[in-house]
C-alpha cells in the first residue's frame, strides 16, 4: 500500500508538471489596464443628466477586446486609486458598511485578475482597506503591495504577487504602492506596516519570482508616477523601474494622473491617467518551443479613449439598486449657503471659500492659527440648498485635521515657502506662478500652474501681506493675530492643518519650517475627525453659512497681496489666463 501510495504521488507530481507546462506553438497574450478611477463607479453626477466616464463604460469595452481576441487571452488589471474621489467611494466606504462594498462586486463583474493597493485607498483607514481586501479575496482578486512590510516581521501586508493563466501563459504579477504614503498619511491609518521604495527591493522579487514559478510573463503593477527615472521623487519610480529593472515584460504606473506609454524591444508600460478616461492595451506574442520561451513581441502599447455613453447596460442594470442608494445619499439637504464659493478665488487673495475652511479650523480648540489650501482645483458651488455632493466639492479629501505646536518663526518659514511655489520670482512676466500647458488627459491647450494648487496654504487667525515684488524669505509681513494680539517668531502657537500637510504633504512643513514627520507627532496637541465631517457638523449646528460669519476678521484674520496699487491688477490678469 505504501509503493502504491508513492507511485500514485510521483504520477500525480509528474502529471502536474505536464499540465503546467508551457505548450509548444505561439501564444498572443492581451493587457488592459485602469488606475487611478478614484470611485468613478457609476457613469451619472447624480445631480444632473450629465454623463460621467465609468466602469460600465470601461467594462463594455474590455467585454468587445475580449470578444476580439478570446476571453482566455486578456489580462484586466488596475494600478490603485479606487476608493476615494466619488460620492460612491464614501458612501460604500463609510456609510453603508453592512452590505458588501460595491467595488470588490464591480470588480468581480468585470473579471478583474489583480489590483495594486494605492495611496487613497490606504487613506480610507483598515476597516475599510481590510475589508475590501478580503471581499475582493473572496472573488479571488489579489490586493497587492510587496513593498508595504508589517512591521512584525511576518513579511507584507498584502502579498507581493499573483500567478494567472492566460492565453495558455504563466503569467506572474507583482503589486506595490506608493512609497512615499508615510509623508502624507497619519501612521494611525497604516499602522502595523511600513512602506518601502519600490526600487530598493523589485529587482529581487523579480528574480526571486522568475527563478521559483518559472513564469513566461512578468507585469509588475504599481501604483507610483512616471516621474524622470532619476531617483528624485519617492512617488515616482515608474520609468526608473520601467528602464533598468530585467526581467519584466509590462510595467503599468499610475498616481500622476497623466496619460504615458512607453515601448522596447522587450517591453512595455501603461499609464491610463485617470478617472476612466482611457483603457490601456498592451499585447505580446510569446513563442515556445520545447516548453521553453524563445522569442516574444510586442505590439504597440494604446491608451483607448472611453466613450462615457457606450456603457454596458447589464452592469449599469445589476448595480442600479446601489446607485440609488448613493443617489439618495447624494441629494440629502444639509443646510444653507448664503453666497456662492468659488475655489479659483482662493489663487489671488481671501475668499469665502478659504474663509470657511479657516473658520472650521480655527474652531478645533485649541487652535489659533490655521493652515490651508484649495483642494478643488476648480470647484463652484451656488448659493442656495446645500446637498451633501456640495460638501464633496468644498471638501473632497478625506484628510483629518491634527493642531500642531509650532513657534512663530516656523510658522513664518512655513508661509515663505508656501507662497514661493505660489508666486513668481519678482521681475518675471507673471505674478502667479504659470507656464503654457498642453492638457495630455483632453488635448486642450492653455495656461496651469507649475506647482500643486492644493499646496498653497494661506493662514487664518493672523493679520499679513505678502508682497509680490519681494523674493522668498522677505515676502511676508506678519502685523499680529488676529485677536490683535502682538505676533512673536520666539512664541508657540497651535496651528490647525491636514493630516496630509501635517505629515509633510508639499513639503511646506519639513522643507519650509524645517520639522520632520517625528517631530511633528510630537508636537501634535489634537487630533479630530475628517474636515468634511467637521463641516457637515457646522451645517447641523448653525445650518447657514454666512460669509459675514465665515469671514470675521476677529476669527480668521485677514491677508492681502500688496503692492495694492500694482498686484491685484496683474494676479487677475493671469488668473483670466488660467481659466480662460
Amino acid at each position: 500500500m505504501t509503493r502504491f501510495r508513492a507511485l500514485l504521488l510521483l504520477l500525480t507530481v509528474l502529471l502536474a508538471a505536464a499540465c503546467s507546462r508551457t505548450a509548444d506553438g505561439t501564444h498572443s497574450l492581451t493587457i488592459l489596464t485602469t488606475n487611478d478611477i478614484h470611485g468613478h463607479f457609476f457613469d451619472s453626477t447624480y445631480v444632473s443628466d450629465k454623463l460621467s466616464k465609468s466602469l460600465f463604460a470601461v467594462s463594455r469595452m474590455v467585454d468587445s477586446v475580449r470578444v476580439a481576441d478570446g476571453v482566455d487571452n486578456v489580462l484586466l488589471l488596475d494600478a490603485g486609486d479606487i476608493l476615494q474621489g466619488d460620492n460612491a467611494a464614501y458612501y460604500f466606504n463609510y456609510v453603508d458598511t453592512i452590505s458588501e462594498h460595491v467595488y470588490p462586486r464591480m470588480a468581480a463583474y468585470m473579471g478583474y485578475d489583480a489590483i495594486a493597493w494605492g495611496n487613497h485607498d490606504v487613506e480610507t483607514g483598515h476597516p475599510v482597506y481590510d475589508r475590501v481586501a478580503a471581499e475582493l479575496a473572496s472573488h479571488d482578486i489579489p490586493l497587492l503591495a510587496g513593498n508595504a512590510i508589517r512591521n512584525d516581521g511576518r513579511g507584507t501586508y498584502f502579498p507581493l504577487y499573483t500567478i494567472v493563466r492566460r492565453a495558455g501563459l504563466k503569467v506572474a504579477i507583482l503589486g506595490y504602492t506608493n512609497s512615499n504614503i508615510s509623508g502624507w498619511l497619519d501612521e494611525k491609518i497604516w499602522n502595523g506596516m511600513h512602506f518601502v521604495p519600490i526600487m530598493s527591493k523589485i529587482q529581487d522579487d523579480v528574480d526571486l519570482v522568475r527563478r521559483k514559478e518559472k513564469p513566461d510573463v512578468v507585469i509588475a503593477l504599481m501604483h507610483t508616477a512616471t516621474g524622470k527615472a532619476d531617483g528624485s521623487v519617492p512617488e515616482a519610480e515608474g520609468l526608473e523601474v520601467f528602464r533598468s529593472v530585467r526581467g519584466l515584460d509590462f510595467v503599468v504606473g499610475s498616481h500622476d494622473h497623466k496619460p504615458f506609454t512607453a515601448a522596447t524591444d522587450s517591453s512595455v508600460m501603461l499609464n491610463t491617467g485617470s478617472h476612466c478616461r482611457f483603457l490601456g492595451r498592451g499585447r505580446i506574442s510569446v513563442k515556445v518551443e520545447g516548453g521553453a520561451v524563445v522569442s516574444k513581441e510586442f505590439d504597440e502599447p494604446r491608451l483607448i479613449r472611453v466613450d462615457a455613453a457606450a456603457v454596458d447596460t447589464a452592469m449599469r442594470a445589476k448595480f442600479h439598486p446601489d446607485y440609488l442608494a448613493v443617489k439618495e445619499f447624494t441629494l440629502r439637504e444639509v443646510g444653507e449657503l448664503l453666497c456662492d464659493l468659488r475655489t479659483r478665488d482662493a489663487y489671488i487673495g481671501m475668499s469665502d471659500y478659504i474663509n470657511l475652511i479657516h473658520t472650521i479650523q480655527l474652531g478645533c480648540a485649541p487652535a489659533k492659527i490655521s493652515f490651508a489650501a484649495p483642494l478643488t482645483y476648480n470647484g463652484f458651488v451656488k448659493a442656495g440648498t446645500l446637498i451633501y455632493n456640495d460638501l464633496f466639492t468644498i471638501y473632497p479629501y478625506e484628510n483629518q485635521l491634527h493642531v500642531v505646536s509650532m513657534t512663530g518663526k516656523e510658522i513664518r518659514d512655513a508661509m515663505e515657502y508656501s507662497y514661493d511655489k505660489w508666486l513668481a520670482a519678482p521681475g518675471s512676466e507673471h505674478v502667479l506662478q504659470i507656464k503654457p500647458y498642453d492638457d495630455p488627459r483632453t488635448g486642450a491647450k492653455g495656461w496651469s500652474f507649475v506647482n500643486r494648487s492644493y499646496n498653497f496654504d494661506s493662514v487664518g487667525g493672523l493679520v499679513y501681506t505678502v508682497d509680490v515684488t519681494k523674493p522668498f524669505g522677505s515676502r511676508i509681513s506678519i502685523d499680529s493675530l488676529s485677536s490683535g494680539e502682538p505676533f512673536s517668531e520666539s512664541e508657540t502657537y497651535p496651528v490647525a492643518m491636514t493630516s496630509y500637510r501635517a505629515n509633510g504633504g508639499g513639503g511646506i512643513i519639513p522643507e519650509g519650517a524645517g520639522l520632520d514627520s517625528v517631530t511633528m507627532e510630537a508636537r501634535t496637541v489634537a487630533h479630530y475627525p475628517e474636515i468634511r465631517e467637521l463641516l457637515y457638523d457646522y451645517l447641523r449646528e448653525r445650518g447657514t453659512i454666512d460669509p459675514a460669519v465665515t469671514g470675521d476678521p476677529t476669527v480668521i484674520g485677514s491677508w492681502r497681496f500688496i503692492p495694492d496699487r500694482t498686484a491685484p491688477r496683474a494676479l487677475k490678469r493671469d488668473l483670466a489666463l488660467l481659466f480662460q
